[in-house]
């Protein structure tokens, strides 16, 4: 569900026309509704209520302080890869003692960061890297608590790219090796073990394969705690899917918690979950003006003034967006197929080929739905275009979370060597 809807013949967010932000703000933009996220969050903890759960909000899926700072509020968590990243939660407002550290190439930089902060763990995926962490932490006379982050060798997602619990890909510890590392964390100094945490992909609308992998992952935790070993908590990870086209179902949040709460049953445990599309994603759009029409011999561009670098997810993995305009068509007014397009000098910078529409004439907008998740974060100035605004909503106010750069700012980190000036 989200809160973009027709008003008066005019898209709004909650109670915001997206034209008035067009006009305030220009295009392209991204626009995000609070209403929509704090629906979500809701959803989820209603669904977790039973269970002593963590929501970690997975920071990679947008990491806007406004977007943080409102999860903060909600009483989110954190699941960072990064320092920049738990630097943004922090800043935001969450505390460092709901935050969890993934990511397979943490630097030691980033684990002193970490610890000084005083993260509820580090969700460690090598060997290598639990050495590290014990070194840094001894450094430091920290204690660092770790999850083994397991490979299960389960294949989920809805895209090759975006899979990670099968053998092969770079996440987690081989399932195997699991009891090793958990014995070699006993033996090492300033680090301790507080759980195990899976993570088997991304849009997952199926949930067998995370059937298949938590029932893994709970054998293994009660086989540990036989050992002797201290599990108080397991980190089922995130990956939950969410329609980005009409027609789509996927398994809902309470479908995702009662598959949680029967594999727990009354084991004692701790649960940290740690959704990131399923709350932001459908919260947001990017809104783009059709700077031109262009006919081919066999097809209909629309070309836009948002490109593959503005949302690269079309590109990257083939993705579906919904696309309608910012005025209410008519129902039964003329529609053509288009190819929807950006300015970027590569064939890849494509939304969508043949796609439906009401007849659309070049100036007016169209907005791009679903891009709240690894929509902004994924961006980048290629063709030196500057990063696109971001604004929030909350009912009928609107605020800008992210500035559109200008061209001196875009360039102002770079420099001309000395010889050349």
């Amino acid at each position: 569900m989200h809160h973009f809807h027709y008003k008066s013949g005019e898209l709004n967010c909650e109670e915001v026309p997206l034209s008035l932000i067009a006009r305030e703000f220009g295009s392209p933009f991204y626009v995000y509704s609070t209403a929509t996220m704090e629906r979500h969050v809701r959803v989820i903890r209603e669904a977790f209520s039973e269970l002593n759960v963590l929501i970690a909000y997975s920071v990679k899926a947008n990491s806007n302080l406004g977007v943080l700072a409102t999860l903060a509020k909600l009483g989110c968590g954190a699941d960072v890869v990064s320092a920049g990243e738990l630097h943004r939660a922090i800043s935001a407002g969450i505390p460092a003692e709901r935050i969890v550290f993934s990511g397979v190439g943490k630097s030691k930089s980033e684990i002193r960061s970490a610890l000084d902060s005083g993260i509820q763990q580090f969700n460690v995926e090598s060997l290598e890297e639990l050495d590290t962490l014990s070194s840094v932490a001894v450094s430091m006379n920290k204690i660092a608590p770790v999850a083994l982050r397991v490979n299960p060798d389960v294949v989920a997602g809805a895209h090759p790219n975006i899979s990670t619990g099968k053998s092969g890909d770079k996440f987690g510890v081989p399932w195997a090796e699991a009891p090793y590392l958990y014995d070699r964390v006993r033996e090492l100094p300033n680090v301790i073990s507080v759980g195990i945490d899976v993570h088997i992909g991304s849009q997952i609308g199926d949930l067998p394969p995370m059937k298949t992998a938590f029932r893994k992952t709970i054998d293994l935790a009660l086989q540990l705690r036989d050992k002797g070993h201290e599990i108080t908590q397991i980190d089922f990870g995130g990956g939950l899917g969410i329609p980005y086209e009409s027609g789509d179902t996927p398994a809902t949040p309470a479908q995702y918690a009662g598959l949680i709460k029967e594999l727990v049953g009354s084991l004692d445990i701790n649960v940290i979950i740690e959704p990131g599309r399923v709350i932001v994603g459908n919260a947001g759009v990017l809104v783009s003006q059709v700077l031109y029409t262009k006919e081919a011999p066999d097809r209909t561009f629309l070309i836009l003034d948002a490109g593959m670098n503005d949302l690269l997810r079309p590109s990257l993995y083939g993705a579906h967006h919904d696309m309608i305009p910012l005025i209410e068509p008519q129902s039964s007014g003329p529609t053509r197929l288009y190819d929807i397009v950006g300015p970027i000098c590569e064939s890849t910078d494509k939304f969508a080929t043949n796609r439906k529409l009401p007849t659309i004439n070049s100036g007016e907008f169209l907005a791009i739905m679903s891009a709240g998740a690894y929509g902004a974060v994924l961006s980048s100035q290629y063709n030196s275009r500057p990063l696109v605004p971001e604004v929030l909503v909350k009912g009928t106010e609107y605020s800008l979370v992210r500035e559109r750069p200008s061209l001196e700012q875009m360039i102002a980190g770079e420099g001309i060597p000395q010889w050349l000036n």
